[in-house]
This record gives structure tokens, C-alpha cells and sequence, in this order.
């Protein structure tokens, strides 16, 4: 499970600043569901080979009570649960204020892992920047600059170190055991998850489970099915209402984040008596993000009328079109009807996204792909395409050689990826392009 640090902190002591540098190799997730106020932030990082979620947090004030500033401080109590590592931020320029107290009080009684953050250090002596703050008791103050990146990369590499600390073998795992496909099963609370986790297993197994501390573990449920062996990975969405915070909302992105991204393969469960929503896209577009194989299930598909039917799949055309090359599915859970179906379409979305294409039948596809219809120029020049491989699995990655490929537009990078997808019926799976132009030699006399 990728590690989740949680970046908290009173307002304006640059968590933002500091959030945008970690996830600064890809695009922020951004977090804007029901339930969640528009200043806490999702998205991912990488230090080396090491991969971690991070959580950027409003304002925090742990003592109010209405308005805005309390919900806020609902959502970043939330944050604080599901962390491995709290980095609580300060202003060095500031110094020390009685709110950074406030905060401190609360994050002790929390009982989770803090690092002393000092931002905005740059051109300070250390001694001078952090003395206020040993005041706080919470251990020597890491020093940095958010906005011109100082220290910042050795502040990642020591939260990590700290949050692999009680499970120090977890980095050694191998990233897909032999415990046969692992299947994320994933939506908005109340659409069937734990329904169609009993049917597959075929007991009422109750995987209901909310604890601070514990919202980051994922629960994996192995069974087999036609003699063939799977692994279940339960994401949040079924929680118990009242037992951690009032009005924190039932979804957990952090985990069911983590749960995405430890899949082979992810069923996106929809409910056919509820409107496609928002979040529901949001789920979608990270999976799509992550690349992992995916199959579209919509249940309680029993209780419709026939006009009804009608009108889900108008709405999940237009509102999921992006998801087009996932296989879609309509179920009961309850009933288990059209549950044989959707397994193989998991059985055909996971050959798909770990095929091997080799060099000479990749290259001649994309030759059959060119004679059909050749590139646009661009100017004088038109892009020449000469051959292709592969470039990685899950999801699979063709990438194409030639000459003046930055010519390529997107319309046809659509039409390379359909082509490919027809020719080596690449269904259920996200397929990424990439595309390498030659240096000209002569690029420097032309000019």
C-alpha cells in the first residue's frame, strides 16, 4: 500500500506550495466531491522508486464550531485518520502563534505521526528560524522552502522512512502475488459493493470496517470461481455512520485510491436506480489515471422498467463516454444475474492489459494503420512513423519511432489507439501511445 502523507497546517503557511512540488511529475487529483470542501487535495507523488499519496488541507482550526472553518476542520481531522504521517507546517517568518499551540494540542491527542515542518526558511539560519518552536515539544523542526524546493526532497525520503517503519518488509512485495487476479471493487457508498462481494464469495462476508488509524488498510478477500483463483480488494464506501466524525462524508478517496492502484483489474460498480454523478466520474477518470484494466458494472439493473433501462445507458454514454473501452455489464447482485458475464469480461480485461506485442506484428499494424490514413502534414513536413514496440504492461504501451512525430495530432493518436485496439482486441484496457522522433542530423545547417 502506497504511503499517505497529510499536509496540515493554519492558513496560508504554504501547504498548497508545498502540495503542488510533490505531485508536480503528474496532474493533482483534486478531490471535489460530495461531502468535501474545495480546499482539501488528492493526488500522488514519487521520490525515486517510491511512490506515496499525498492530502493538502484547508485552513485548519481544531476549535471551531460553525461555518466554514468547521467544516474544514472536519475534512482535515479526516486526513489526519487516514495518514501515516501528519506534516505539520509552520511559517518560519512568522514564528511561533498561538494557533500553531492549538493545532499542536490536537495532533498529540490524535496519537498519529507528526513531522515539525518550518516553510518559507530560505535565507535563515537554521538556529534562528526554528528556536521558537522546539516550544511545541514535537521534536526537532525539519527546515525548508516550499516554494524554491530546499529540503524538500530529504523531508519526503524521511516522512516515508517513518511511515514504513512499523511494516518494513511492505516495500518488498511483489507487486501482484500468486493470489490469482486482484480485483478492486469500487463506487459511492450504498451501490452493492458488499452485495456483490458475498455473492462472488458466496457467504455474508461483512466487510464493514472503520477505525482511525485503520481507513488506510485494505482488506483482501480471496476465493476461486470455476476452479480458477481471485483476490477481492474492498474499498471504502460501506462505513458505519457516527463512529468516527459527524458529517464526514462515507467516500474515502485515500483508500480507495490505494485499492485502484493495487488491482489488476477494477469493476467500477454503479447503481442503475441512482443518477450517474460526479463522483462517479471522478472514480472513473482515476482509474483511468492509474491505467489499470477496468469493467463497468451497473446493478440493481432487476428493478427497472424497460423506459427506465433506456434511459440509464443514454446517461452512461454521455456522461461516461471516456470509458468506452471497458466492457459494461447489468447485473443483480442480489440475484446474481450477470455475474458469469462480468467475470470474463475481468478474465479478458486482464490478458489485455498484460499482453505481449511483439515488434514485427506492432510495426505491421501500425503500416496497415498509415496506408488506411497518413498523418497531416504539419507545414512542408509530414510526420513518418517506422516502427513500433511495446513499452510496458498494465497498461500496455506502444511506442512508435519515426521522424517529425510532434506532428501528430490528437485525432490521430485516437485513430492509431483504435487501430491498435481492433487489431489486438485490447478490450477492458486503458492503451497508452508514446511517440520518439529522430534527431536530424542536419537540423543545425538548415538553419
Amino acid at each position: 500500500m502506497k504511503p499517505v502523507i497529510a499536509l496540515v497546517g493554519r492558513p496560508n503557511v504554504g501547504k498548497s506550495t508545498l502540495f503542488n512540488r510533490l505531485t508536480r511529475s503528474r496532474d493533482a487529483l483534486v478531490a471535489d466531491l460530495p461531502g468535501l470542501t474545495r480546499d482539501r487535495h488528492y493526488g500522488e507523488g514519487r521520490i525515486g522508486e517510491r511512490p506515496f499519496l499525498v492530502i493538502d488541507t484547508g485552513g485548519f482550526e481544531p476549535v471551531a464550531k460553525e461555518g466554514i472553518m468547521h467544516e474544514m476542520a472536519l475534512q482535515t481531522r479526516q486526513a489526519v485518520a487516514e495518514a501515516d504521517v501528519v506534516v505539520f507546517i509552520v511559517d518560519g517568518r512568522q514564528g511561533l502563534t498561538p494557533h500553531d499551540k492549538t493545532i499542536t494540542d490536537y495532533l498529540r491527542k490524535a496519537g498519529r505521526k507528526v513531522m515539525l515542518v518550518v516553510n518559507k526558511s530560505e535565507g535563515m539560519k537554521y538556529t534562528s528560524v526554528t528556536a521558537d518552536f522546539y516550544e511545541l515539544g514535537l521534536g526537532d523542526p525539519y527546515v525548508i522552502s516550499a516554494a524554491h524546493g530546499d529540503g524538500v526532497h530529504d523531508l519526503v525520503r524521511e516522512a516515508l522512512d517513518i511511515a514504513f517503519a512499523d511494516r518494513p518488509d511492505e516495500e518488498d512485495e511483489p507487486e501482484h502475488p500468486d493470489h490469482g487476479i486482484k480485483i478492486a471493487i469500487v463506487g459511492r457508498p450504498n451501490v452493492g459493493k458488499s452485495t456483490l462481494i458475498n455473492t462472488l464469495v458466496g457467504e455474508q462476508r461483512v466487510i464493514a470496517f472503520d477505525m482511525p488509524g485503520t481507513t488506510r488498510d485494505s482488506i483482501e478477500v480471496p476465493f476461486e470461481r470455476d476452479g480458477k483463483k481471485y483476490t477481492l480488494i474492498d474499498t471504502a464506501g460501506i462505513r458505519r455512520r457516527g463512529k468516527i466524525f459527524e458529517a464526514i462524508e462515507k467516500f474515502s478517496v485515500v483508500k480507495t485510491m490505494q485499492s485502484i492502484s493495487d488491482a489488476n483489474v477494477v469493476i467500477l460498480l454503479l447503481d442503475a436506480q441512482q443518477d450517474i454523478s460526479e463522483q462517479d466520474a471522478h472514480i472513473a477518470g482515476f482509474i483511468l489515471e492509474a491505467g489499470r484494466a477496468l469493467v463497468v458494472v451497473v446493478n440493481k439493473w432487476d428493478g427497472l422498467q424497460s423506459h427506465q433501462r433506456d434511459q440509464v445507458k443514454i446517461d452512461l454514454d454521455r456522461k461516461l463516454d471516456f470509458l468506452g473501452f471497458a466492457k459494461t455489464h447489468f447485473i443483480s447482485a442480489l440475484k446474481g444475474t450477470g455475474i458469469p458475464q462480468m467475470m470474463k469480461s475481468v478474465e479478458s480485461a486482464y490478458k489485455a492489459a498484460t499482453t505481449n506485442l511483439s515488434t514485427p506484428k506492432l510495426t505491421r499494424a501500425l503500416q496497415e494503420a498509415v496506408e488506411k490514413q497518413e498523418p497531416k502534414r504539419k507545414g512542408s513536413i509530414r510526420p513518418k512513423m517506422r516502427y513500433a514496440h511495446q513499452g510496458g504492461q498494465n497498461p500496455p504501451i506502444i511506442v512508435i519511432h519515426g521522424n517529425a512525430l510532434e506532428g501528430i495530432t490528437e485525432p490521430y493518436k485516437r485513430y492509431l489507439e483504435k487501430h491498435f485496439r481492433d487489431t489486438f482486441n485490447l478490450v477492458g484496457t486503458p492503451l497508452r501511445i508514446e511517440l520518439k522522433s529522430g534527431k536530424n542530423p542536419f537540423a543545425k545547417e538548415q538553419k
